[in-house]
Formats: structure tokens, sequence, C-alpha cells
């Protein structure tokens, strides 16, 4: 291995250009404007996997944005893996809260700002990286690797779940590599065993056929965003519990060694609730800080609109309102089963002087990976080697809804082998990663293809 990290190594100054190049692409998968963009993203991706070394590279078109797919597959008698990530990215609303413009990449402190850093095109692209470095070296690789990149992550990962249920046989593998979680710390290499799932719905509620005038109309007509307010107020009672009715049947109740796995790790509220900006924590009652974000279901009102928001004063009645709800999942929960609960419950509590409507929007399945896979074991012991640490494990709080699908269809360990923080504003204005982390996270990868192959 030290012809390989030795090249990676003296390429640092090397990835962070290309890196940058990456982020200056606006691929934002939920916006038609950005269809262009998307494209570009996948050419760039299909482009650095040529230049890898990788084989049978090509993008695969779908219903929405391409898929890109590349193998390479000499490694005779070796496990295969199967490397995801994605290169679309989150919108960069609200604009004028970035220090710098989101797709102009900057360096400050040794992090990268720019959107789609650390989720997922800083990520993502240490494996790209890693691969190169053996094909330039000892010209092949000790495993057998596919690869396949999405550009929907960000809005449910569709077109991937339809190509997966249909090609099993080309996606077959031993282990999925995937870098799209968070270190528990920073330098402290951590493996993530669980992903809570999702359900994401939109309450709209209609009043009147057209906004009124405030006076005339006060008090003899029901108001919209004040039905939508009394609705969400509904949602959770005052100790943090869901109350749509038959929510919680389906959660599996953590374990003792699990909780007592969790509160081992360091933890301090006043810290967390500091580095948020918050003066003090709130969560279901009950249940640690940890518990909460990764092991118990929660939900949030992720919008809301309706009636007048510019500036000054507008006497409105409004004739419209609308909420978008997400609801996070632990095992076993069903996003399906979740979303028809809320739709019934937000039909019982309604009142009958306005017009309800609730969409449902997407969803994904929780999951938890299994701790003694060799592919786990050989994650592990890589990034311990590379960061110097003993590896630590822990479940997330977000979702990333393939995850389930590659688990289900493929048969094989997922290994979540995240380089990111929860620190670095994923989904927020200035986004950042860490450029020790990303340079670790590329011989990391390095090493565990290594590792596994033997």
């Amino acid at each position: 291995m030290d012809k390989i990290t030795g090249y990676i190594n003296s390429r640092k100054e090397q990835y962070v250009e290309e890196l940058k190049d990456f982020l200056r692409i606006p691929s934002i998968s939920t916006l038609a404007d950005h269809k262009t963009d998307m494209r570009k993203a996948a050419d760039f991706v299909a482009a650095k996997l040529k230049e890898a070394g990788i084989q049978n590279v090509k993008k695969i078109e779908t219903k929405g944005h391409p898929l890109v797919y590349g193998d390479w597959l000499h490694a005779k008698n070796k496990p295969t893996v199967l490397i995801y990530g994605h290169y679309d990215v989150q919108p960069v609303d609200p604009l004028h809260l970035w220090d710098s413009p989101p797709f102009e990449p900057v360096i400050k402190d040794n992090k990268i700002y720019a959107r789609g850093a650390t989720d997922d095109k800083g990520q993502m692209y240490v494996h790209i990286k890693s691969v190169e470095a053996f094909f330039k070296t000892v010209g092949k690789l000790p495993v057998n690797v596919k690869f396949l990149i999405e550009g929907e992550e960000e809005i449910g990962s569709h077109s991937l779940e339809e190509f997966v249920n249909k090609n099993v046989d080309t996606l077959k593998c031993d282990a999925v590599l995937i870098s799209d979680t968070s270190l528990f710390g920073p330098g402290v290499p951590t493996l993530t065993y669980g992903l809570r799932g999702l359900s994401y719905l939109q309450i709209e509620v209609t009043g009147p056929n057209k906004d009124l005038h405030s006076g005339t109309f006060g008090g003899a007509v029901d108001n919209p965003i004040n039905v939508l307010a009394e609705i969400i107020s509904k949602l959770k009672s005052k100790d943090g519990k869901i109350t749509i009715p038959g929510f919680y049947d389906d959660v599996i109740k953590l374990t003792k060694k699990e909780r007592d796995n969790f509160k081992a790790l360091p933890f301090s509220a006043k810290q967390f609730a500091g580095s948020i900006g918050v003066r003090q924590l709130k969560g279901e009652k009950g249940y640690t800080t940890y518990e909460h974000t990764w092991a118990r279901p929660s939900l949030d009102c992720n919008g809301i609109l309706g009636g007048f928001t510019g500036d000054g004063a507008k006497t409105v009645l409004p004739s419209r309102a609308m909420a978008k709800v997400s609801m996070r999942l632990v095992p076993d929960q069903n996003p399906k089963k979740i979303a028809r609960l809320f739709k019934n419950y937000i039909k019982n509590i309604a009142p009958k002087t306005v017009n309800v409507e609730v969409k449902d929007l997407h969803g994904a399945y929780p999951i938890v990976s299994p701790l003694d896979a060799k592919a786990t074991i050989s994650a592990s012991e890589a990034l311990s080697k590379v960061f110097g640490k003993k590896t630590v494990f822990m479940r997330e709080g977000g979702s990333i809804p393939i995850v389930v699908v590659f688990s289900r269809k493929l048969k094989a360990p997922v290994v979540m082998m995240g380089i990111g923080l929860n620190s670095e504003n994923l989904h927020s204005p200035n986004e950042h990663f860490n450029l020790t982390h990303f340079h670790l996270g590329i011989l990391s990868s390095a090493h565990f293809f290594d590792i596994y192959s033997k």
C-alpha cells in the first residue's frame, strides 16, 4: 500500500482543484431550471470515472436525471463492491444567508465552502480518487468494483430504485459502499449502521374562493392560516409525543445494550445547543438526545406558506395556506402506513369550515445494517488504520432512501463510511467540508479495498 498512499498524499492540491470544478456545477435536482446543469454534473462524473481507469462507463437515461454507471471486474476470486453516491444537491435558499456564492467554492480554515461540498460531491469523490490511485501505481484493483452514481437522491431516488429493481443481476455484489453520512466528531473514524426512514407530506387548506378583506369578513369566515396552525399544533403533545393514532405501533424498542452504547459516547447538551444557536434542547420525554435523533421517530413542519408576507401591512384573509411536514421513521415503521395514518388523522381533526387536502410527496424505509459483515469489519479496520483511532459505530437521523433498496434487492451488506460532519451545514447556507477529512477519506477508501480483498 505504500505506493498507493504515497500517490494519494502527493496529490492533495490536485484533488481539491478537481473538487472545486465539480462543486461549480449547480446540479439542483428539484428545480427544472437546472436540468442542463444536472446533465453537466453527470458528464463530469462519467469523465472522471474514465480518467480513473474504470471501464464500461455510461450515462443511463431515466424518466428523471441520468444515472452514471461504470465497472472494473478483473479481480479473480475477489469480492465485488458496489460504490454508490449522488451528484445532485439541495436548493441554496435563502441565498442572502450565504457568506459566499454557493457555487463558487471558497476555502477558509481548511474547509471548502459550496453547496454539495459535504452532501455528497466531496464524500462520493473520494472513492473515484482512491480507485484512480491503484490504477496509476499498480495498474489494477485488489477487488472488483461497480460505480452507480445518481442525480435524484435529494428528491427520493425514484429513477434509481426503478433501475435497481430491473437490474439486480447487473448490480450483483458482495457489499455496497456509501459515503453520505457523518463522522461522530472531527477526526473520529465512524461507521453508521442505522438510518431513519421518512414520510413527507403536504397539507393544503382552502377556505374562501379568493382572498378577502379581513375587516369585512374577519370573524365570519374561518381563516385557512389559523386552521393550519391549529392542525399543526395537534400533531405533537407537550411531552414531545406524536399524537397520530397508531404511529408508534411498529417501533422497535431500543435494547439496554444499545442505549448503554449511546450513553457511553461523549455528549454535552449545553455545547450541542450552543453549536446550533439555541438556549436549550427539546425532545420526546424519557429519551436522550442521541436516542431522539438516531433511534426515535420525529415529526417536523418543514415549510409553511399563506397570505401576505411582504413588507408592511395588508389586511387580507387568505384563500389558501399550505404546510410541508416530514416524519423521520425508525425500524420497523412503514412510510406508506405512516402516510395513511397521517392522512386519516388530519381528516378527522380538520374543521368543516375549510377544505383540507393531504398530498404524499415521498418516503423512505428505515434500516439497521449488520455489524458482523466482513465488509463492515474491513471498513472499520481501514478507518482505524488511517485515522489512528478506534472506529466508533453510531446511527444517524437522516435518510438515504436507496440504502434499503440495495439491502433488500441485492442481498448485500451496506457499509456507510461517511467522512462528513453534521455541523457542516448540509441542506443549509454555508455548506462546507473539512479538507483533512476529504484526504483521509481517500486513504480510507484505498485501505478498505486492500483489507477487504484479503
